[in-house]
């Protein structure tokens, strides 16, 4: 079969990475793709988000399935065009999508439904918002409706920084028409954790639940980015626990959504937060496999990924046995540039990829690369996704450190303590890795 992997980032690696190891799996094509990507798939020039277009050559290389990696074309509706054209593609049509692409849909979809979450209030006025700030405690949350990259949620500590992120989204608009219309919801106190499921409008079949590093720096300070990194399993998820977000949350949504006259194919992917007595409730919803944490999931992966994306696509997810694991830890740490996420430098050359090539437990997914010649090049903010698997926890952490101390190009920033929070629960819980 011939497969077009649609995106260009560390998550579209991943998914080429793994569809080339399949038997299923004749050729794979990326657009627009990336550097590393490069190196296992043909790469095309073209707009990810001309649609038209990657329809045409679609039909032109008589591609067999495409797969959708990031929201925007799914937003756009590029699922229900190709099922026009009558091409087989993974992922939600545009009003699934809507799950990520609105967070007032996602909200109100949830409420009707009993789906648990934080409480909230809608405002398309930005008066309405600042007064409604001046009534409420902190902290509380402040998030722009459409899609911002990761980076249109707030927390808030002082009623004087609400009022400011209001004018910023409603006024400024710095998330452009994202911002227009606002969420103010309830402040909710836990551990995140992010679920993924695939599913085919009926059935869902969870992957390893994850834990991504939204903040720049260490510590969890700084601006939120798309991530800076993730790690699988978590240490505090148990079965028990597996089973209320599958039942309560993830098959609860995708019957939500079937109920609306959406039926859900793709990957729902959870943002949970899990309050301090076990109870799991939706931050917000992706319409797509997480970024970074397709990356160290992917790397743990043992099944063959293209039966699961076309039994999604063909609704008989249900005839999938499950999925197979690699034991151990699986840790991706983000390589990221100088001046990322605002104004990231790029045309740096990276050094030392080689050390690292064709090593069993490290792989180096590549995001914002070029390769011109012989060389990898800096060509975005989140560069590279430097990915272990080791015994445990502590194994994962010094080998994923140990690869990346092999790397270097001028300005790269990364964070050093990603996976060390799942050290010391980590300790009691690898028996049950």
């Amino acid at each position: 079969m011939k497969v077009l992997v649609i995106g260009g980032g560390g998550r579209e690696h991943a998914l080429v990475w793994k569809l080339a190891q399949s038997k299923k799996v004749g050729s794979v094509f990326c657009i627009p793709g990336n550097g590393g990507i490069s190196e296992l798939a043909d790469c095309i020039e073209m707009n990810s988000g001309d649609i038209e277009g990657l329809i045409t050559f679609s039909k032109q290389e008589r591609i067999d399935f495409v797969v959708v990696g990031p929201e925007n074309p799914l937003a756009a509706g590029i699922v229900d065009r190709f099922k026009e054209e009558g091409i087989p593609i993974f992922g939600p049509c545009q009003k699934g999508a809507q799950i990520e692409a609105s967070k007032v849909f996602a909200k109100e979809l949830m409420n009707k439904h009993h789906i648990p979450t934080a409480a909230f209030k809608v405002f398309q006025d930005y008066n309405a918002a600042v007064g409604y700030v001046r009534t409420i405690q902190t902290p509380f949350v402040i998030k722009a409706d459409g899609l911002c990259a990761g980076k249109g949620a707030y927390v808030i500590r002082e009623q004087s920084e609400g009022e400011e992120i209001l004018k910023d989204l409603m006024i400024n608009l710095i998330h452009g028409d994202a911002g227009r219309r606002t969420i103010i919801e309830q402040f909710l106190s836990g551990v995140e954790a992010s679920y993924l499921a695939f599913s085919d409008g009926i059935s869902i079949l969870p992957l390893l639940p994850s834990q991504d590093h939204k903040a720049l720096l260490d510590g969890d300070k700084g601006p939120n980015t798309g991530g800076m990194g993730a790690y699988t399993p978590i240490p505090f998820m148990n079965p028990v626990l597996e089973d209320v977000i599958n039942e309560s949350i993830m098959k609860k949504t995708i019957t939500a959504l079937s109920s609306e006259g959406v039926p859900y194919k793709g990957v729902l992917y959870g943002g949970l937060m899990i309050s301090g007595d076990n109870r799991p409730y939706v931050i917000e919803f992706n319409a797509r496999l997480g970024d970074p944490e397709t990356q160290p999931i992917l790397f743990k992966m043992e099944s063959d990924i293209a039966p699961i994306l076309l039994s999604c696509i063909e609704g008989n997810l249900d005839h999938v046995q499950g999925i197979e694991w690699r034991n151990g830890v699986s840790i991706c740490v983000v390589l990221a540039s100088k001046g990322y996420p605002d104004q990231p430098e790029k045309g740096k050359v990276i050094r030392g990829l080689q050390d690292l090539a064709n090593k069993k437990d490290i792989m180096v997914f590549h995001a914002g690369t070029k390769k011109i010649g012989n060389e990898f090049y800096t060509s975005g903010g989140r560069v590279l996704g430097v990915t272990a698997i080791g015994n445990d926890y502590h194994d994962a952490v010094r080998k994923v450190y140990e690869a990346v101390s092999c790397i270097q190009f001028d300005g790269m920033h990364y964070r050093k303590d990603i996976g060390k929070k799942a050290l010391t629960e980590g300790d009691d819980n690898e028996k049950n890795i």
